[in-house]
């Protein structure tokens, strides 16, 4: 069984250990190798740790939790966060990452971690969302597949590779409550 719950301080080195797994897996050949054998676990799990810590703009992270499993970090398979947008232009809301090992794929998980954070960000006020995906990412889909319209696109140079990043966007913020519906809320 998967549990979701909100993110704790504790749970920091888990998150950045999903965090770089999946890089690896989703860029590989897309991002230079040299890259994203580069990444920290630590270095992420700092980054995640002051963000849950500071929750400036609402900032929340929510973590999916595989009971009876032995997986490094407690269990953690996959997290979510997100808050009120840095770019408020595209959307009142905005979920920065969402992460889930590969194993853990097409099971609804996903999704509840997307109602989780959904429900979130209406809870501050925000009645529209959008998600920031690499053009390249190979499981944008699911954006779609929860109602995403593409608002927006930037060409950016990130890893010294020129790239497209796709912002997917949820106007109003019900259209991706409403998708992910039949999804339980964390505790």
């Amino acid at each position: 069984m998967v549990t979701i719950r909100r993110a704790r301080a504790g749970d920091a080195v888990a998150l950045g250990q999903v965090h770089v797994a999946c890089w690896r897996s989703a860029y590989a050949g897309v991002l230079p190798e040299d890259y994203l054998s580069s990444l920290s676990a630590v270095r992420e799990a700092v980054g995640y740790e002051r963000d849950m810590a500071e929750r400036r703009g609402g900032h929340a992270a929510f973590v999916a939790v595989a009971d009876n499993l032995e997986i490094p970090g407690g269990g953690v398979v996959g997290f979510i966060t997100g808050g009120l947008s840095r770019r408020p232009s595209i959307a009142e809301g905005e979920v920065e990452t969402l992460y889930l090992l590969d194993d853990f794929h097409e099971r609804g998980i996903g999704r509840r971690l997307m109602r989780a954070m959904a429900s979130h960000l209406a809870s501050l006020g925000a009645q529209s969302a959008f998600a920031w995906v690499l053009e390249h990412n190979p499981s944008r889909w699911f954006y779609e597949r929860l109602g995403a319209k593409l608002v927006a696109r930037e060409e950016m140079v990130f890893a010294r590779e020129r790239t497209t990043q796709l912002a997917y966007g949820w106007d109003p913020i019900h259209i991706l409550l409403t998708a992910t519906a039949s999804t339980k809320l964390p505790r």
